[in-house]
């Protein structure tokens, strides 16, 4: 099993006395951030309540058959009807992409992620097979399972700006956080210091079906069945531990905040290796990266 950072309960930064005031479906981070869990991955919502039709950002689209649950949460958030200004994406794997297709189609909305994720998001590349033998615990073991056909947005795809930029979401700005995807990336607001980290490291341990289920805080590394590249990981975790945010947003897990999660974010950081690395696997040693819409995959 994967070894994790424990983290005091008192870090959560979702508040369930605050979230019993509306009745939107979501969990409050900030004013206007707020996630939803649909089973085995969270979706953010930016965007005040009340922002109405095209005054918020969808980030990452769940697993599928969660249209239904986003769609909800989005017209109890912002009203009846209301559309997103885009969606942008911290990656391209298929609980994060799970009803992409349909409600791009469904809200005529562009969709934003890094250039390095276009493969796996224009229909002409899949992921390397997922490594069952790391991490432990029954979600990794049946990982080969998972979805593996690319999705095909092309017509509505646009890449990230260079500049860090993220055109729909005022304040906020991208950065690369490779490792488990050639193109991950999280989304920083400088202003109050909240970071989305999508896979970049989460809360939970992703790889058991029990720790999934029950959500205790705890620090990890990304989801070891799907890490394509543990230096890359390395690298983004202690970059996105530098930036000392005050909260953040995991693709798995709750959020967390305050002194207590920056703590454990510099203890992953400092102790990567022993905590987050498996011992073996397929992508330990030698990395799969993507090149010309292709993706290469060391021998299993």
């Amino acid at each position: 099993m994967a070894q994790q950072i424990p983290v005091d309960p008192k870090a959560r930064a979702d508040d369930p006395a605050r979230d019993a005031e509306r009745d939107d479906f979501t969990h409050a981070v900030t004013g206007d951030v707020a996630y939803r869990r649909l089973v085995l991955v969270n979706t953010v919502f930016v965007g005040a309540p009340g922002s109405g039709d095209r005054g918020w950002v969808l980030v990452d689209a769940g697993v599928m058959g969660a249209k239904g649950s986003i769609k909800a949460a989005a017209e109890a958030r912002f009203g009846a009807g209301a559309r997103p200004a885009a969606i942008v994406l911290t990656h391209g794997h298929f609980d994060h992409v799970g009803v992409l297709e349909d409600l791009a189609a469904e809200w005529d909305v562009p969709i934003f992620a890094h250039a390095l994720e276009r493969p796996y998001l224009d229909g002409s590349a899949s992921y390397p097979t997922p490594d069952p033998s790391v991490g432990g615990g029954l979600l990794g073991r049946l990982s080969p399972l998972f979805p593996t056909r690319p999705v095909d947005v092309s017509d509505r795809l646009q890449d990230l700006p260079a500049d860090g930029s993220v055109p729909p979401m005022a304040g906020w700005r991208w950065i690369h956080t490779p490792g488990h995807a050639p193109g991950h990336v999280s989304f920083w607001r400088e202003a109050d210091r909240t970071l989305i980290v999508g896979d970049a490291f989460v809360t939970t341990a992703q790889e058991s079906a029990y720790a999934v289920a029950m959500q205790e805080p705890e620090l990890h590394g990304p989801p070891m069945y799907l890490t394509l590249d543990w230096k890359a990981a390395r690298h983004s975790v202690r970059a996105l531990a530098a930036l000392e945010p005050e909260r953040v947003i995991t693709g798995h897990g709750r959020p967390l905040q305050g002194a207590e999660m920056r703590r454990a974010l510099h203890a992953l950081a400092d102790t990567f290796d022993n905590v987050a690395v498996p011992k073996n696997g397929r992508y330990v040693d030698e990395p799969a990266r993507a090149a010309d819409g292709s993706a290469y995959a060391p021998p299993d």
